[in-house]
């Protein structure tokens, strides 16, 4: 029999409550939900506030500890390296480009990409992509080196990646930074040495079609004039972020550097605020120095030739030294004005 009007009537009364009073738990459901967010994401932002706007991930790295060495190639860098990477407590990440990764594809953008919002390095949203290479960079160097521990300093050797020095030092402006500075007319005579056939440069390239177009003996000129732009690129853009950084930061010229290694080696951790014990520092001094690369190691076309300043005044005709001077004035008339 079918029910009698009032029992449906009631039921469907019943069931209409049900939905309302389950609609109303959703609704609170969902404001709680609203309410917590807030609540989350203005504590969120206020620590990134009181921390500049950086992230507040840990990601076992502190960008604090991190040691830049920026410059060009054949400054030293791999000398210096070694020399640091062997104290206490610090371990080395060898050229990982990221400088070349971000600087080079930033540096070429032409300036309506850069105008234009929807380019991803615009520069109206410069804070959101500096903030995601600060995450990029302590993210790749925590799964680099997992074990380097809170009171570990990771040194960086970057000399290629010296372009994008602004970016990253814009992007970890807490880091520590050493500006490693070389004469360009010994560091492009050092190049055109390992570059020639049979040099060191030569053997490590597998492109054939680099070793037709670099080699020094078929055009040296050429061959002098593009590295000295390479030079003062890097070398160029390094400095920009020695100027612009308010952390930690020191200049490192190389001849200094050979002159009196346990001083310079002093200076620099006393200025970036690292504390080294000196006899730590005379230890890696003495076990690095150049007498002590084997004989069979130095000489004309190997990776360590000379280590001697000016040693591109027998190495370099006038000519190729005219050409250097001219390029790479701006640093050389700086550095190295009596030169």
């Amino acid at each position: 029999m079918p029910e009698p009007a009032g029992v449906r009537a009631r039921k469907l009364g019943q069931a209409l409550r049900r939905r309302a009073g389950e609609s109303r738990t959703l609704k609170q459901g969902y404001h709680w939900l609203v309410d917590r967010y807030r609540k989350i994401s203005t504590e969120v932002a206020g620590l990134r506030a009181r921390l500049g706007g950086r992230d507040v991930r840990d990601t076992g790295v502190k960008p604090e500890n991190i040691i830049w060495i920026f410059g060009s190639a054949r400054s030293g860098s791999t000398w210096l390296r070694s020399m640091m990477e062997d104290l206490d407590r610090h371990q080395l990440w060898e050229e990982p480009m990221i400088g070349r990764l971000f600087g080079e594809f930033h540096n070429q953008a032409p300036e309506s990409d850069l105008r234009r919002p929807d380019f991803v390095m615009a520069d109206a949203t410069r804070k959101g992509w500096i903030g995601a290479i600060r995450n990029f960079v302590l993210d790749c160097a925590g799964y680099a080196r997992p074990r380097l521990g809170a009171d570990g300093y990771l040194v960086v050797k970057e000399p290629n990646g010296s372009m994008g020095a602004p970016l990253l030092m814009e992007a970890l402006p807490e880091s520590r930074m050493i500006l490693l500075i070389r004469d360009p007319r010994d560091i492009v005579s050092s190049q055109l040495d390992g570059a020639r056939q049979g040099g060191w440069m030569y053997q490590r390239k597998e492109n054939d079609d680099w070793k037709r177009r670099a080699l020094p003996d078929n055009d040296p000129e050429a061959f002098v004039r593009n590295r000295s732009k390479k030079y003062l690129h890097h070398a160029g853009n390094a400095k920009k972020a020695y100027d612009a950084h308010r952390g930690p930061k020191v200049l490192v010229r190389y001849e200094d550097l050979r002159a009196d290694t346990l001083e310079t080696m002093k200076r620099i951790y006393s200025t970036l605020g690292v504390p080294v014990e000196e006899q730590e520092l005379a230890r890696v001094v003495e076990k690095h120095s150049w007498e002590n690369i084997p004989k069979e190691e130095k000489g004309e076309g190997k990776f360590y030739r000379k280590a001697t300043p000016e040693g591109w005044r027998e190495d370099l005709t006038p000519e190729q030294a005219r050409i250097i001077e001219k390029v790479t004035a701006p640093l050389l008339e700086e550095f190295y004005r009596s030169g």
